[in-house]
């Protein structure tokens, strides 16, 4: 057998896992990266949206943990959070407070630079596995099979190209430079704009304090203004404010103060008061929901696009780094099954767009009600529900929020763990008659270890 060679275009957070989904299947793997990567949790220039809070939910490190076995507690060793999904979250969704039921999946909570830097140091000493820098110039090849990439003007020979560039790829330029067909793009953007600060979190609340979210209701006819509240490394918080067209947070301190006591409940007005700001309020626009979609006829063999590349979500439903990871586990296992056998970029996409396809619904059904959302090539009245469905979709919701089996279904779903097949076992459907449910809650379900930590913390008069 001929050596493979496989490149990775962009050594971000779905670069590197890439590089690790190859790595067992591939002789030599070659990441080419056009920024110098940090050798510790630091900003890189290729990640602007990095500043803002990120949360790995459970089916993201599960995938990361079968790439890269240990990499969830080398995270952990590092300082970062693991929290039981709903027990250590406290949500004020459309439909009201969600209830801590005893936690049936987790996330974990830290800096995106500390999960790049973990995940990128793993990947990168895996045998076989290097790095080189320089720009991506285009693919070579032809419209039915990609050969390498053109890297500051030179050919690199490859069996398999994985192009995890981002939102900022050129891939339909560079397919139609080859003579391939331009993969069609979808695109929902409600307009969201982020405002994020860092903050020491009030002593006693280092460690074991809860995410804290206040979402907007998007049934009030008004721009979306949400909040979340996300414990990291160091006894940090990172608080970021988010609103959709029309109602962009301010990045002044005084108004970042003003728009979160303005929200549908003030409590993290209240905990941010607090706390001790580390940094200045600073903004981030690169919120929209794009799809390219992949793979289909006319793709070209030696081509395969993962992460942002071929999907970014609004990043407020926190699904895009288990997005990534578990599309780098489809790819390591259609290596497994098939090999670089001709017929396996195709394979690959189209099991990329299996992992990609309940997150991406649940995200645009979502954001295409708010007021003034942005659409391209999509049927706009296929994502708004008819009246039946979406009566349906609210009694979901708001049992979710109170009854432990549909909560349960429902975590599952929003861990990137299942799709929304989840809803429709068997014990999930008997639960939806409401039985076993528990009283709404009028007030938010903070517990008074945590209100105390607080209160002590808070500036007197």
């Amino acid at each position: 057998m001929n050596p493979t060679h496989a490149v990775v275009l962009g050594g971000g957070l779905a670069g590197t896992l890439a590089a690790a989904a190859l790595a067992g299947h591939t002789d030599r793997v070659t990441v080419v990266e056009r920024d110098a990567l940090p050798d510790g949790p630091r900003p890189r220039r290729g990640v602007p949206q990095a500043q803002h809070l990120h949360v790995l939910m459970s089916g993201g490190a599960r995938a990361m943990d079968e790439l890269l076995p240990g990499t969830t507690d080398r995270l952990r060793a590092r300082g970062a959070h693991r929290l039981g999904v709903p027990e250590d979250v406290v949500t004020l969704s459309a439909d009201g407070w969600q209830h801590r039921f005893p936690a049936t999946e987790f996330m974990i909570t830290c800096t995106r630079d500390l999960t790049d830097w973990t995940v990128r140091e793993a990947a990168i000493a895996l045998p076989g596995v290097t790095v080189r820098a320089g720009e991506v110039d285009g693919l070579a090849g032809t419209a039915g099979r990609t050969t390498g990439v053109v890297v500051d003007g030179e050919v690199v020979p490859a069996d398999l190209v994985v192009d995890c560039t981002g939102r900022a790829s050129r891939l339909g330029h560079w397919l139609t430079a080859l003579g391939a067909p331009e993969p069609a793009e979808q695109v929902v953007d409600s307009g969201l704009a982020y405002s994020t600060r860092v903050f020491a979190a009030p002593r006693g609340a280092e460690t074991g304090f809860p995410v804290v979210n206040v979402f907007a209701d998007y049934r009030s006819g008004q721009p979306g203004r949400s909040a979340s509240l996300v414990p990291v490394e160091d006894g940090r918080w990172i608080i970021s404010l988010t609103g959709t067209r029309g109602a962009t947070p301010p990045v002044d301190e005084a108004g970042f103060a003003e728009y979160a006591a303005s929200l549908r409940d003030p409590v993290i007005a209240h905990l941010m008061r607090a706390a001790e700001p580390l940094t200045a309020p600073r903004a981030s626009r690169s919120a929209a929901n794009r799809r390219l979609h992949c793979g289909g006829e006319g793709w070209p063999e030696g081509l395969v696009a993962l992460g942002d590349s071929v999907v970014a979500f609004n990043p407020v439903y926190g699904t895009g780094m288990s997005s990534a990871a578990r599309s780098a586990v489809a790819l390591s296992r259609a290596l497994r099954e098939h090999g670089h056998a001709p017929g396996l970029a195709a394979r690959a996409q189209r099991a990329i767009a299996e992992v990609v396809e309940t997150p991406w619904t649940a995200a645009t059904t979502q954001d295409v009600r708010y007021p003034d959302c942005r659409t391209t090539l999509v049927d706009r009245a296929a994502l708004v529900p008819t009246a039946e469905a979406e009566n349906i979709s609210r009694w979901v919701g708001a049992l979710a929020l109170r009854h432990p089996v549909v909560n349960a279904a429902m975590t599952e779903v929003i861990t990137v763990n299942s799709t929304f097949a989840a809803l429709r076992r068997p014990e999930v459907v008997a639960a939806m008659t409401g039985a076993g449910a528990r009283p709404a809650l009028r007030e938010v379900p903070l517990r008074d270890d945590e209100w105390r930590v607080v209160r002590g913390a808070l500036p007197t008069g």
